[in-house]
Protein backbone atom coordinates (compact mmCIF):
# COMPACT_ATOMS: atom_id res chain seq x y z
CA UNK A 1 0.00 0.00 0.00
CA UNK A 2 1.15 3.46 -0.60
CA UNK A 3 2.20 4.96 2.18
CA UNK A 4 0.34 8.25 0.91
CA UNK A 5 -1.76 7.50 -1.64
CA UNK A 6 -3.52 10.48 -1.02
CA UNK A 7 -0.84 13.05 -2.82
CA UNK A 8 -2.39 11.35 -6.48
CA UNK A 9 -5.43 13.08 -5.79
CA UNK A 10 -4.45 16.68 -4.32
CA UNK A 11 -5.26 19.46 -6.68
CA UNK A 12 -2.39 21.06 -9.64
CA UNK A 13 -0.24 22.90 -8.00
CA UNK A 14 -0.47 21.65 -3.86
CA UNK A 15 2.29 20.26 -2.74
CA UNK A 16 2.73 17.82 -0.19
CA UNK A 17 4.53 19.52 2.09
CA UNK A 18 4.40 22.80 3.46
CA UNK A 19 7.31 25.49 5.55
CA UNK A 20 6.54 25.33 9.08
CA UNK A 21 9.29 27.50 9.78
CA UNK A 22 8.02 29.96 7.07
CA UNK A 23 7.64 32.63 10.32
CA UNK A 24 9.22 32.45 13.63
CA UNK A 25 6.25 33.33 15.78
CA UNK A 26 2.60 34.23 14.94
CA UNK A 27 2.99 37.84 15.24
CA UNK A 28 6.15 37.65 12.83
CA UNK A 29 3.33 36.64 10.58
CA UNK A 30 0.87 39.64 11.36
CA UNK A 31 3.21 41.99 10.79
CA UNK A 32 4.00 40.78 7.44
CA UNK A 33 0.00 41.26 7.09
CA UNK A 34 -0.61 44.72 8.50
CA UNK A 35 1.90 45.69 6.27
CA UNK A 36 1.31 44.04 2.93
CA UNK A 37 -2.60 45.02 2.85
CA UNK A 38 -2.37 48.34 5.43
CA UNK A 39 -5.01 49.90 3.18
CA UNK A 40 -7.74 46.99 2.76
CA UNK A 41 -10.52 46.29 4.86
CA UNK A 42 -9.47 43.67 7.51
CA UNK A 43 -12.86 43.39 9.66
CA UNK A 44 -16.10 44.63 9.60
CA UNK A 45 -19.18 44.17 11.74
CA UNK A 46 -22.70 45.80 11.61
CA UNK A 47 -21.50 47.86 8.44
CA UNK A 48 -18.59 49.47 10.79
CA UNK A 49 -15.12 48.56 9.26
CA UNK A 50 -11.34 48.51 10.12
CA UNK A 51 -8.32 48.61 7.86
CA UNK A 52 -5.65 46.52 8.21
CA UNK A 53 -3.74 49.40 9.12
CA UNK A 54 -6.06 50.54 11.69
CA UNK A 55 -6.43 46.45 13.27
CA UNK A 56 -2.17 46.85 13.78
CA UNK A 57 -2.46 50.21 15.10
CA UNK A 58 -5.50 49.31 17.45
CA UNK A 59 -3.51 46.19 18.56
CA UNK A 60 -0.23 47.22 19.41
CA UNK A 61 -2.05 50.41 21.64
CA UNK A 62 -3.77 47.69 23.47
CA UNK A 63 -0.71 45.45 23.63
CA UNK A 64 1.05 48.23 25.45
CA UNK A 65 -1.77 48.74 27.53
CA UNK A 66 -1.66 45.51 28.92
CA UNK A 67 2.22 45.57 29.88
CA UNK A 68 1.52 48.93 31.51
CA UNK A 69 -0.50 47.13 33.63
CA UNK A 70 1.70 44.64 34.62
CA UNK A 71 0.99 41.73 32.96
CA UNK A 72 3.80 40.08 31.64
CA UNK A 73 4.64 37.77 28.42
CA UNK A 74 3.55 34.15 29.40
CA UNK A 75 0.56 35.59 31.58
CA UNK A 76 -2.64 33.69 30.63
CA UNK A 77 -5.55 36.18 29.51
CA UNK A 78 -9.37 35.09 29.09
CA UNK A 79 -10.78 36.63 25.89
CA UNK A 80 -14.85 36.14 26.39
CA UNK A 81 -16.33 38.04 23.74
CA UNK A 82 -18.77 36.91 20.80
CA UNK A 83 -17.31 37.90 17.27
CA UNK A 84 -16.99 41.75 17.39
CA UNK A 85 -14.44 44.24 15.98
CA UNK A 86 -12.92 44.11 19.75
CA UNK A 87 -12.10 40.27 19.26
CA UNK A 88 -9.46 40.57 16.83
CA UNK A 89 -7.89 43.43 18.43
CA UNK A 90 -7.94 41.66 21.81
CA UNK A 91 -6.06 38.75 20.25
CA UNK A 92 -3.81 39.94 18.34
CA UNK A 93 -2.79 42.46 21.17
CA UNK A 94 -2.36 39.81 23.68
CA UNK A 95 -0.22 38.16 21.07
CA UNK A 96 1.96 41.02 20.41
CA UNK A 97 2.10 41.56 24.30
CA UNK A 98 3.72 37.52 24.46
CA UNK A 99 0.21 36.52 26.65
CA UNK A 100 -0.99 32.96 26.44
CA UNK A 101 -4.62 33.52 25.06
CA UNK A 102 -7.60 31.33 26.86
CA UNK A 103 -10.36 31.64 24.41
CA UNK A 104 -13.85 30.95 26.49
CA UNK A 105 -17.49 30.80 25.52
CA UNK A 106 -18.84 33.62 26.22
CA UNK A 107 -22.09 31.49 27.32
CA UNK A 108 -20.73 29.11 29.92
CA UNK A 109 -22.29 29.42 33.74
CA UNK A 110 -19.97 30.22 36.52
CA UNK A 111 -19.18 26.92 37.44
CA UNK A 112 -17.64 26.22 33.93
CA UNK A 113 -15.59 29.35 33.72
CA UNK A 114 -14.17 29.29 37.64
CA UNK A 115 -12.83 25.80 36.78
CA UNK A 116 -10.93 27.23 33.52
CA UNK A 117 -10.01 30.13 34.56
CA UNK A 118 -7.96 28.38 37.92
CA UNK A 119 -7.01 25.49 35.29
CA UNK A 120 -5.09 27.88 33.49
CA UNK A 121 -3.82 30.44 35.80
CA UNK A 122 -5.48 33.51 34.11
CA UNK A 123 -4.82 36.84 35.90
CA UNK A 124 -6.84 38.85 33.89
CA UNK A 125 -9.86 39.22 31.12
CA UNK A 126 -11.86 41.15 28.46
CA UNK A 127 -15.19 40.27 28.80
CA UNK A 128 -18.38 41.65 26.88
CA UNK A 129 -20.35 43.25 29.66
CA UNK A 130 -23.55 41.02 29.05
CA UNK A 131 -21.35 38.43 30.70
CA UNK A 132 -19.53 40.08 33.48
CA UNK A 133 -22.35 39.34 36.26
CA UNK A 134 -20.87 35.99 36.16
CA UNK A 135 -17.59 36.93 36.40
CA UNK A 136 -18.78 38.96 39.52
CA UNK A 137 -19.73 35.76 41.35
CA UNK A 138 -16.78 33.37 40.93
CA UNK A 139 -14.07 36.32 40.32
CA UNK A 140 -13.19 36.26 44.19
CA UNK A 141 -11.77 32.47 43.68
CA UNK A 142 -9.82 33.27 40.87
CA UNK A 143 -6.44 34.97 40.62
CA UNK A 144 -7.88 37.46 38.06
CA UNK A 145 -6.73 41.15 39.10
CA UNK A 146 -7.14 42.48 35.72
CA UNK A 147 -10.37 43.24 33.95
CA UNK A 148 -11.60 44.79 31.04
CA UNK A 149 -14.97 45.25 29.93
CA UNK A 150 -16.56 46.03 26.81
CA UNK A 151 -20.10 46.64 24.98
CA UNK A 152 -21.54 45.06 21.81
CA UNK A 153 -21.40 48.89 20.61
CA UNK A 154 -18.43 49.91 21.66
CA UNK A 155 -16.26 50.16 18.91
CA UNK A 156 -19.54 50.94 16.10
CA UNK A 157 -19.25 54.73 16.95
CA UNK A 158 -22.37 56.88 16.62
CA UNK A 159 -24.29 55.24 13.85
CA UNK A 160 -27.59 57.16 14.08
CA UNK A 161 -30.99 55.92 13.05
CA UNK A 162 -30.03 52.66 11.59
CA UNK A 163 -30.31 48.93 12.15
CA UNK A 164 -26.90 48.72 14.23
CA UNK A 165 -28.17 51.00 16.82
CA UNK A 166 -31.54 49.36 17.40
CA UNK A 167 -29.22 46.27 18.00
CA UNK A 168 -27.19 47.82 20.13
CA UNK A 169 -29.82 49.78 22.28
CA UNK A 170 -31.77 46.34 22.33
CA UNK A 171 -28.68 44.48 23.57
CA UNK A 172 -27.77 46.97 26.35
CA UNK A 173 -31.68 46.57 27.97
CA UNK A 174 -30.81 42.55 28.23
CA UNK A 175 -27.17 43.16 30.05
CA UNK A 176 -27.44 42.12 33.77
CA UNK A 177 -26.31 44.20 36.19
CA UNK A 178 -22.96 43.70 37.79
CA UNK A 179 -20.61 45.22 40.48
CA UNK A 180 -16.97 44.63 39.46
CA UNK A 181 -14.24 46.29 40.78
CA UNK A 182 -11.31 48.25 39.24
CA UNK A 183 -12.50 47.58 35.89
CA UNK A 184 -11.94 49.58 32.61
CA UNK A 185 -13.13 49.84 29.80
CA UNK A 186 -11.65 48.75 26.18
CA UNK A 187 -11.49 51.67 24.53
CA UNK A 188 -10.20 53.23 27.50
CA UNK A 189 -7.08 50.32 27.67
CA UNK A 190 -6.94 51.38 23.34
CA UNK A 191 -6.62 55.14 24.62
CA UNK A 192 -3.99 54.68 27.12
CA UNK A 193 -2.07 52.60 25.15
CA UNK A 194 -1.11 55.46 23.29
CA UNK A 195 1.38 56.95 26.38
CA UNK A 196 3.01 53.38 26.71
CA UNK A 197 5.19 51.52 24.41
CA UNK A 198 5.52 46.95 24.13
CA UNK A 199 8.32 45.92 26.11
CA UNK A 200 11.06 44.15 24.39
CA UNK A 201 10.86 40.28 24.90
CA UNK A 202 11.55 36.90 23.96
CA UNK A 203 9.86 35.11 21.49
CA UNK A 204 10.23 31.68 19.32
CA UNK A 205 8.79 28.95 17.67
CA UNK A 206 8.05 26.64 20.26
CA UNK A 207 6.37 29.31 22.32
CA UNK A 208 3.04 28.10 23.56
CA UNK A 209 0.73 31.53 22.59
CA UNK A 210 -2.68 29.88 22.95
CA UNK A 211 -4.85 26.87 25.84
CA UNK A 212 -7.83 25.88 24.17
CA UNK A 213 -9.90 24.26 26.04
CA UNK A 214 -11.39 20.76 25.16
CA UNK A 215 -13.11 18.22 26.90
CA UNK A 216 -12.22 14.46 27.26
CA UNK A 217 -13.15 10.88 28.00
CA UNK A 218 -12.57 11.33 31.56
CA UNK A 219 -14.62 14.76 31.71
CA UNK A 220 -11.98 16.95 32.74
CA UNK A 221 -11.69 19.88 30.41
CA UNK A 222 -8.42 20.12 29.11
CA UNK A 223 -5.86 23.28 27.64
CA UNK A 224 -4.34 22.10 24.57
CA UNK A 225 -1.05 23.85 24.29
CA UNK A 226 -0.86 25.21 20.59
CA UNK A 227 2.55 27.22 19.82
CA UNK A 228 3.61 29.89 17.44
CA UNK A 229 4.42 26.81 15.16
CA UNK A 230 1.51 24.93 15.33
CA UNK A 231 -0.99 28.02 14.61
CA UNK A 232 1.66 29.05 11.48
CA UNK A 233 1.64 25.46 10.30
CA UNK A 234 -2.04 25.10 9.98
CA UNK A 235 -2.52 28.61 8.67
CA UNK A 236 -0.02 27.78 6.20
CA UNK A 237 -1.71 24.38 5.27
CA UNK A 238 -5.44 26.28 4.86
CA UNK A 239 -3.29 28.84 3.05
CA UNK A 240 -2.00 26.12 0.40
CA UNK A 241 -5.05 24.13 0.32
CA UNK A 242 -6.78 27.25 -0.95
CA UNK A 243 -4.17 28.66 -3.30
CA UNK A 244 -6.07 27.86 -6.72
CA UNK A 245 -8.83 29.49 -5.91
CA UNK A 246 -8.49 32.98 -3.67
CA UNK A 247 -7.05 35.73 -5.07
CA UNK A 248 -4.87 38.40 -2.51
CA UNK A 249 -6.28 41.42 -1.43
CA UNK A 250 -9.76 40.32 -3.24
CA UNK A 251 -11.81 38.11 -1.13
CA UNK A 252 -14.62 38.86 1.32
CA UNK A 253 -15.00 35.92 3.81
CA UNK A 254 -18.60 35.80 5.78
CA UNK A 255 -17.64 34.27 9.52
CA UNK A 256 -20.60 32.99 11.76
CA UNK A 257 -19.05 30.80 13.53
CA UNK A 258 -17.68 32.78 16.90
CA UNK A 259 -13.78 32.77 16.74
CA UNK A 260 -13.27 31.53 20.25
CA UNK A 261 -13.87 28.12 18.27
CA UNK A 262 -10.72 26.89 17.13
CA UNK A 263 -12.18 26.25 13.75
CA UNK A 264 -12.83 29.88 12.85
CA UNK A 265 -10.06 31.11 15.10
CA UNK A 266 -7.56 29.63 12.72
CA UNK A 267 -9.18 29.68 9.58
CA UNK A 268 -11.19 32.91 9.51
CA UNK A 269 -9.09 35.05 12.06
CA UNK A 270 -5.45 34.07 10.72
CA UNK A 271 -5.62 32.02 7.70
CA UNK A 272 -7.71 34.88 5.48
CA UNK A 273 -5.33 37.64 7.38
CA UNK A 274 -2.87 35.77 4.83
CA UNK A 275 -4.78 36.79 1.66
CA UNK A 276 -5.59 39.98 2.87
CA UNK A 277 -9.34 38.96 2.79
CA UNK A 278 -12.05 41.16 4.30
CA UNK A 279 -13.70 39.73 7.16
CA UNK A 280 -17.32 40.15 7.95
CA UNK A 281 -18.06 38.82 11.35
CA UNK A 282 -21.33 38.18 12.53
CA UNK A 283 -22.21 38.60 15.87
CA UNK A 284 -25.09 36.34 16.92
CA UNK A 285 -25.29 33.34 13.93
CA UNK A 286 -28.27 32.22 15.73
CA UNK A 287 -30.15 35.15 13.81
CA UNK A 288 -30.10 33.88 10.38
CA UNK A 289 -31.56 36.94 9.22
CA UNK A 290 -28.12 38.37 9.93
CA UNK A 291 -26.84 36.26 8.51
CA UNK A 292 -28.13 36.38 5.20
CA UNK A 293 -28.62 39.94 5.15
CA UNK A 294 -24.72 40.32 4.57
CA UNK A 295 -24.68 38.56 1.08
CA UNK A 296 -26.70 41.99 0.24
CA UNK A 297 -24.29 43.89 2.39
CA UNK A 298 -20.73 42.35 0.61
CA UNK A 299 -20.20 40.45 -2.48
CA UNK A 300 -19.19 37.66 -0.21
CA UNK A 301 -16.31 34.98 -1.29
CA UNK A 302 -15.70 32.34 1.13
CA UNK A 303 -18.12 31.21 3.96
CA UNK A 304 -17.20 28.94 6.59
CA UNK A 305 -19.85 27.13 8.72
CA UNK A 306 -21.49 23.81 10.29
CA UNK A 307 -24.09 21.54 8.79
CA UNK A 308 -26.59 22.85 10.99
CA UNK A 309 -26.20 26.76 9.90
CA UNK A 310 -26.48 25.78 6.30
CA UNK A 311 -29.51 23.76 6.88
CA UNK A 312 -30.91 26.50 8.59
CA UNK A 313 -30.55 28.98 5.97
CA UNK A 314 -31.47 27.08 2.95
CA UNK A 315 -34.99 26.74 5.31
CA UNK A 316 -35.31 30.24 5.54
CA UNK A 317 -37.43 31.69 3.24
CA UNK A 318 -35.31 34.58 1.73
CA UNK A 319 -31.90 32.77 1.04
CA UNK A 320 -32.41 31.53 -1.96
CA UNK A 321 -33.05 35.14 -3.50
CA UNK A 322 -29.34 36.02 -1.39
CA UNK A 323 -26.45 36.95 -3.84
CA UNK A 324 -24.20 34.04 -4.13
CA UNK A 325 -22.21 35.47 -7.75
CA UNK A 326 -19.21 36.16 -6.19
CA UNK A 327 -19.66 33.16 -3.29
CA UNK A 328 -16.52 30.30 -4.79
CA UNK A 329 -15.56 28.22 -1.42
CA UNK A 330 -18.38 27.24 1.42
CA UNK A 331 -16.03 24.84 3.74
CA UNK A 332 -18.06 22.65 6.37
CA UNK A 333 -16.80 21.43 9.65
CA UNK A 334 -17.21 20.68 13.68
CA UNK A 335 -19.61 18.41 12.57
CA UNK A 336 -20.34 16.13 9.93
CA UNK A 337 -22.26 17.20 6.27
CA UNK A 338 -25.29 15.74 5.73
CA UNK A 339 -25.70 14.65 1.69
CA UNK A 340 -28.95 16.17 1.06
CA UNK A 341 -27.82 19.66 2.66
CA UNK A 342 -24.66 19.43 0.65
CA UNK A 343 -26.28 18.49 -2.47
CA UNK A 344 -29.24 21.89 -1.62
CA UNK A 345 -26.39 23.89 -1.02
CA UNK A 346 -24.69 23.11 -4.70
CA UNK A 347 -28.33 23.62 -5.98
CA UNK A 348 -29.08 26.88 -4.56
CA UNK A 349 -25.76 29.03 -4.38
CA UNK A 350 -23.99 27.18 -6.98
CA UNK A 351 -21.04 26.46 -4.85
CA UNK A 352 -19.61 23.07 -3.56
CA UNK A 353 -19.98 22.71 0.04
CA UNK A 354 -16.89 20.96 0.80
CA UNK A 355 -16.04 19.01 4.63
CA UNK A 356 -12.86 19.06 6.31
CA UNK A 357 -11.73 17.54 9.91
CA UNK A 358 -9.93 18.64 12.74
CA UNK A 359 -9.70 19.08 16.33
CA UNK A 360 -8.48 21.33 18.65
CA UNK A 361 -5.58 19.48 19.32
CA UNK A 362 -4.39 20.05 15.82
CA UNK A 363 -4.86 23.55 15.67
CA UNK A 364 -7.36 22.26 14.13
CA UNK A 365 -7.34 21.32 10.27
CA UNK A 366 -6.22 17.36 9.43
CA UNK A 367 -7.90 16.61 6.66
CA UNK A 368 -10.56 18.61 4.11
CA UNK A 369 -11.41 17.75 0.56
CA UNK A 370 -10.21 19.24 -2.53
CA UNK A 371 -11.92 22.80 -3.38
CA UNK A 372 -12.28 21.78 -7.18
CA UNK A 373 -15.50 19.52 -6.61
CA UNK A 374 -13.25 16.07 -6.69
CA UNK A 375 -13.50 15.40 -3.34
CA UNK A 376 -16.09 12.72 -2.16
CA UNK A 377 -19.05 12.97 -0.31
CA UNK A 378 -19.58 11.69 3.31
CA UNK A 379 -15.75 11.50 3.34
CA UNK A 380 -13.57 14.47 5.53
CA UNK A 381 -11.04 14.25 2.84
CA UNK A 382 -7.29 14.02 2.44
CA UNK A 383 -5.08 14.93 4.72
CA UNK A 384 -3.39 18.38 4.06
CA UNK A 385 0.24 19.03 3.17
CA UNK A 386 3.07 18.00 5.59
CA UNK A 387 0.03 16.45 7.42
CA UNK A 388 0.46 11.90 8.23
CA UNK A 389 -2.56 9.96 8.83
CA UNK A 390 -3.30 5.98 9.50
CA UNK A 391 -5.82 3.70 10.57
CA UNK A 392 -4.34 1.58 13.70
CA UNK A 393 -6.61 -1.33 15.38
CA UNK A 394 -6.64 -1.57 19.56
CA UNK A 395 -3.34 -3.78 19.43
CA UNK A 396 -1.20 -0.83 17.41
CA UNK A 397 -1.23 -2.61 14.04
CA UNK A 398 -1.49 -0.32 10.82
CA UNK A 399 -5.11 -1.18 9.28
CA UNK A 400 -4.91 -2.09 5.20
CA UNK A 401 -6.75 0.13 2.96
CA UNK A 402 -10.66 -0.17 4.08
CA UNK A 403 -9.95 -1.51 7.41
CA UNK A 404 -11.50 -0.08 10.31
CA UNK A 405 -9.68 1.52 13.30
CA UNK A 406 -8.45 4.70 15.12
CA UNK A 407 -7.94 7.41 13.13
CA UNK A 408 -4.13 8.86 13.98
CA UNK A 409 -2.50 11.80 12.40
CA UNK A 410 0.88 14.05 12.78
CA UNK A 411 2.17 16.65 11.56
CA UNK A 412 3.59 20.41 12.69
CA UNK A 413 -0.34 21.14 13.75
CA UNK A 414 -0.22 18.50 16.44
CA UNK A 415 -0.49 20.31 19.82
CA UNK A 416 2.46 20.52 22.21
CA UNK A 417 0.28 18.63 24.86
CA UNK A 418 -2.40 19.27 27.61
CA UNK A 419 -1.58 22.08 29.96
CA UNK A 420 -0.65 20.37 33.89
CA UNK A 421 -1.75 17.19 32.29
CA UNK A 422 1.06 15.21 31.42
CA UNK A 423 -0.48 12.04 31.86
CA UNK A 424 -3.33 12.97 29.15
CA UNK A 425 -0.76 13.89 26.80
CA UNK A 426 0.55 10.55 27.36
CA UNK A 427 -2.72 9.01 26.58
CA UNK A 428 -3.42 11.36 23.50
CA UNK A 429 0.17 11.24 21.66
CA UNK A 430 2.25 8.36 21.05
CA UNK A 431 5.68 8.84 22.22
CA UNK A 432 6.90 9.37 18.10
CA UNK A 433 4.36 12.25 17.81
CA UNK A 434 1.00 10.39 16.28
CA UNK A 435 -1.94 12.15 17.60
CA UNK A 436 -4.59 9.74 18.56
CA UNK A 437 -7.99 11.41 17.99
CA UNK A 438 -10.40 8.63 19.33
CA UNK A 439 -12.31 8.29 16.05
CA UNK A 440 -12.99 5.15 14.65
CA UNK A 441 -12.45 5.06 10.62
CA UNK A 442 -11.19 4.06 7.30
CA UNK A 443 -9.37 5.00 4.45
CA UNK A 444 -10.02 4.29 0.72
CA UNK A 445 -7.58 3.35 -2.07
CA UNK A 446 -7.42 7.20 -3.08
CA UNK A 447 -6.38 8.34 0.43
CA UNK A 448 -9.78 9.71 1.71
CA UNK A 449 -10.62 9.34 5.06
CA UNK A 450 -14.53 8.18 6.59
CA UNK A 451 -15.27 8.48 9.91
CA UNK A 452 -17.57 5.51 11.14
CA UNK A 453 -18.21 5.75 14.71
CA UNK A 454 -16.63 7.78 17.77
CA UNK A 455 -14.09 5.71 20.08
CA UNK A 456 -14.75 8.17 22.77
CA UNK A 457 -18.18 8.86 24.76
CA UNK A 458 -18.08 12.39 23.26
CA UNK A 459 -21.03 13.95 21.92
CA UNK A 460 -20.95 16.13 18.71
CA UNK A 461 -23.88 19.01 19.44
CA UNK A 462 -23.38 21.30 16.59
CA UNK A 463 -19.67 20.95 16.54
CA UNK A 464 -19.20 22.09 19.94
CA UNK A 465 -17.56 18.56 22.41
CA UNK A 466 -20.13 17.76 24.96
CA UNK A 467 -18.17 15.16 27.36
CA UNK A 468 -20.75 12.93 29.39
CA UNK A 469 -18.88 12.54 32.50
CA UNK A 470 -18.88 16.37 32.96
CA UNK A 471 -22.99 16.22 32.43
CA UNK A 472 -23.37 13.18 35.07
CA UNK A 473 -20.57 15.01 37.89
CA UNK A 474 -23.26 18.18 37.70
CA UNK A 475 -26.60 16.01 37.84
CA UNK A 476 -25.30 13.46 40.38
CA UNK A 477 -24.78 16.45 42.50
CA UNK A 478 -28.40 16.71 43.06
CA UNK A 479 -29.60 15.90 46.36
CA UNK A 480 -32.54 13.71 44.75
CA UNK A 481 -29.99 11.93 42.09
CA UNK A 482 -28.76 8.79 42.89
CA UNK A 483 -27.16 7.78 39.56
CA UNK A 484 -26.77 9.34 35.53
CA UNK A 485 -25.73 8.77 32.73
CA UNK A 486 -25.54 10.40 29.67
CA UNK A 487 -25.35 9.84 25.80
CA UNK A 488 -25.77 11.42 22.61
CA UNK A 489 -29.04 10.73 20.50
CA UNK A 490 -29.08 11.28 16.85
CA UNK A 491 -31.21 14.48 16.07
CA UNK A 492 -31.87 16.19 12.83
CA UNK A 493 -30.81 19.80 13.59
CA UNK A 494 -27.51 19.73 15.47
CA UNK A 495 -25.99 16.17 15.00
CA UNK A 496 -26.48 15.00 18.07
CA UNK A 497 -28.30 16.26 21.48
CA UNK A 498 -27.83 14.90 25.02
CA UNK A 499 -30.00 12.40 26.51
CA UNK A 500 -29.74 11.66 30.25
CA UNK A 501 -30.64 8.79 32.00
CA UNK A 502 -31.41 8.93 35.91
CA UNK A 503 -32.28 7.30 38.93
CA UNK A 504 -33.65 8.81 42.11
CA UNK A 505 -32.58 9.33 44.98
CA UNK A 506 -36.18 10.90 45.93
CA UNK A 507 -39.27 10.02 44.47
CA UNK A 508 -40.66 13.48 43.96
CA UNK A 509 -38.03 14.53 41.42
CA UNK A 510 -38.96 15.25 38.30
CA UNK A 511 -38.15 15.88 34.53
CA UNK A 512 -38.34 19.98 34.46
CA UNK A 513 -36.14 20.21 38.04
CA UNK A 514 -33.52 18.16 36.33
CA UNK A 515 -33.68 20.58 33.05
CA UNK A 516 -33.67 23.63 35.54
CA UNK A 517 -30.82 22.05 37.49
CA UNK A 518 -28.82 21.65 34.64
CA UNK A 519 -29.58 24.84 33.31
CA UNK A 520 -27.83 26.99 36.21
CA UNK A 521 -24.81 24.70 35.86
CA UNK A 522 -24.21 23.78 32.37
CA UNK A 523 -23.57 26.07 28.87
CA UNK A 524 -26.92 25.56 26.87
CA UNK A 525 -25.80 23.18 24.41
CA UNK A 526 -24.55 20.30 27.14
CA UNK A 527 -27.97 20.69 28.81
CA UNK A 528 -29.83 17.49 27.57
CA UNK A 529 -33.27 17.38 25.35
CA UNK A 530 -34.62 14.30 26.94
CA UNK A 531 -34.80 13.14 30.25
CA UNK A 532 -35.65 9.14 31.42
CA UNK A 533 -35.61 7.79 34.46
CA UNK A 534 -34.75 4.24 35.24
CA UNK A 535 -34.88 1.93 37.83
CA UNK A 536 -31.32 1.40 38.06
CA UNK A 537 -28.69 1.58 35.17
CA UNK A 538 -26.81 -1.27 33.30
CA UNK A 539 -23.13 -1.78 34.47
CA UNK A 540 -20.50 -4.08 33.53
CA UNK A 541 -19.63 -6.58 36.35
CA UNK A 542 -17.25 -4.22 38.29
CA UNK A 543 -19.50 -1.55 38.23
CA UNK A 544 -19.09 0.52 35.40
CA UNK A 545 -22.60 2.08 33.43
CA UNK A 546 -22.78 0.98 30.09
CA UNK A 547 -23.31 4.01 28.23
CA UNK A 548 -23.32 2.38 24.81
CA UNK A 549 -26.14 -0.24 25.76
CA UNK A 550 -28.63 2.99 26.50
CA UNK A 551 -27.73 4.65 23.64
Amino acid sequence: MDERPWLKHYPPGIPANIDANQYETLVDFLKECFQKYSANYAFECMGVRLTYKETDRLSTQFAAYLHSRGLNPGDRIAIMMPNCLQYPIAVFGALKAGLIIVNTNPLYTPREMLYQFNDSGVNSIIIMENFASNLESIIGKTKINTVIVTSVGEMLGSIKGTLVNLVVRHVKRMVPKYNLVNTVNFQHAINEGKKFTIKAFSNCSDNVIIHQYTGGTTGISKGAMLTNKNLVANMVQIRTWMQNDLVEGKEITLSPLPMYHIFAFTVNCLAMLSYGAHNVLVTNARDIKSVIKEFGNNKISLMTGLNTLFNALLNHPSFASADFSSLKITVGGGMAIQKIVADRWKDVTGCNLTEGFGMTESSPLISVNPLNGTGKQGSIGLPVSSTEVRIVNDEGRIMATEEIGEIQCRGPQIMKGYYNQPGETEKTITSDGWLCTGDIGKMDADGFIYIVDRKKDMILVSGFNVYPNEIENVVVAHPKVLEAAAVGMADAKSGEVVKLFVVKRDSSLSKDEIIAYCKENLTGYKVPKEVEFRDELPKTNVGKILRRELK
